[in-house]
């Protein structure tokens, strides 16, 4: 069975206007921008509620707009992503501050915060599967996503900041 985005990805290979649509709905509410109904309305099921039906939204719209022809590597997770592009001098400080916010950012604030997110991490792989999936559970009292992109975030840093230090001590040994 095609996954979500593969199915957008067979629909932007038919026609790029799609990508185009898809990232033009990310000026308006999830789900409120009627171009791009025929892209995602097909896929939702009448028994997904607004919240879910908001996501989906948004995520086409972010793929659409992180899209590059020929990425290569393979899709990782955000907070991995968040954690390789702040540790590999891409990010500063506030990198930090941002992904700490996204992760505080309640159910309104939540588009606008991922859109920077996803826009700061253009030349990170994501999988928006993964994404789509986490952010359905956004709301969920144990918060659970939040948690786990916290666990992805200050794990892959802290991997990625030792990782830096083995060769500036093999330096100074020289």
């Amino acid at each position: 069975m095609n996954t979500f985005f593969e199915r957008l990805e067979n629909f932007s290979e038919k026609d790029t206007r799609v990508r185009a649509v898809l990232r033009r709905s990310l000026a308006f509410e999830p789900g409120e921008y009627p171009p791009a109904f025929p892209y995602v309305e097909p896929f939702l099921s009448d028994q997904l509620g607004p919240w879910n039906r908001k996501m989906y939204y948004l995520m086409a719209g972010l793929w659409a707009s992180h899209w590059r022809e020929g990425r290569t590597g393979a899709p990782m997770k955000i907070g991995k992503a968040c954690a390789l592009y702040q540790s590999r001098g891409g990010g500063s400080k506030s990198t930090e501050s941002r992904f700490i916010a996204l992760l505080d950012a309640d159910d309104k604030q939540l588009p606008h915060r991922l859109r920077r997110m996803v826009s700061l991490l253009k030349e990170q792989p994501l999988d928006f599967e993964a994404l789509l999936k986490d952010t359905l559970w956004w709301n969920d009292d144990h918060k659970s996503t939040q948690m786990s992109w916290a666990r992805d975030y200050y794990r892959n840093l802290e991997k990625e900041m030792a990782a830096q230090q083995i060769p500036e001590s093999e330096e100074k040994s020289r």
